[in-house]
């Protein structure tokens, strides 16, 4: 896939930032600059997205890669596995991610958090009062209420970046160990 949309320009101040944090301008923030209201009101929402601290980095960071894995968003998969490494979280289980089901990596709170992310990315959400009493009773209403917001964030974002044909930068070719693929066959429903 290609960019549907052509890079824009960004002020040089922001680019050089960019590249400070990450080592290249994010594709999804050159191509969202032909709007920059858009890109601002972004960039500044998953700002402050990343600040909330009720909810465990790594669990968030699974529940990520579980939707950007079930969209079909490479860029949010390559700079995920990017950003545990940075972060210290295990890099080991981030790499299992696409393949959860799977892999005997994973905790049963983590299980539980993969199959949420999943069942509130399918279309229709396919949440149910089981899960969900599940992880309340396990993280408390403020971690809850936070790992929601998230996993609805980051559905906004894996979307945005297919729809405008953004792919996977090569942030994560700095990882030890490669990223899981998913597997061919899947019980998640579909998305849409």
């Amino acid at each position: 896939m290609t960019l549907r949309v052509p890079k824009a320009e960004l002020p040089t101040e922001l680019a050089e930032n960019m590249i400070k944090q990450f080592g290249a301008v994010p594709e999804p923030v050159e191509v969202t600059w032909h709007s920059p209201k858009v890109a601002t009101s972004n960039m500044e929402f998953g700002g402050e997205v990343g600040a909330w601290d009720a909810a465990d980095a790594s669990l968030k960071s699974f529940a990520h890669m579980a939707v950007a894995a079930q969209v079909g968003c490479s860029w949010c998969l390559d700079v995920g596995y990017f950003q545990v490494q940075n972060q210290n979280l295990d890099l080991a289980k981030a790499s299992q991610v696409p393949r959860w089901r799977e892999s005997e990596v994973f905790t049963p709170l983590e299980r539980d958090v993969l199959e949420y992310a999943e069942a509130m990315t399918n279309t229709p959400p396919t949440v149910t009062d089981e899960l969900y009493a599940s992880l309340l009773d396990q993280l408390g209403p403020a971690a809850m209420v936070e790992l929601t917001a998230y996993i609805a964030f980051v559905n906004m974002a894996t979307r945005n970046n297919n729809a405008n044909g953004v792919t996977s930068q090569g942030f994560s070719d700095a990882c030890e160990i490669p990223l899981a693929k998913r597997p061919e066959k899947s019980d998640v429903a579909s998305t849409a």
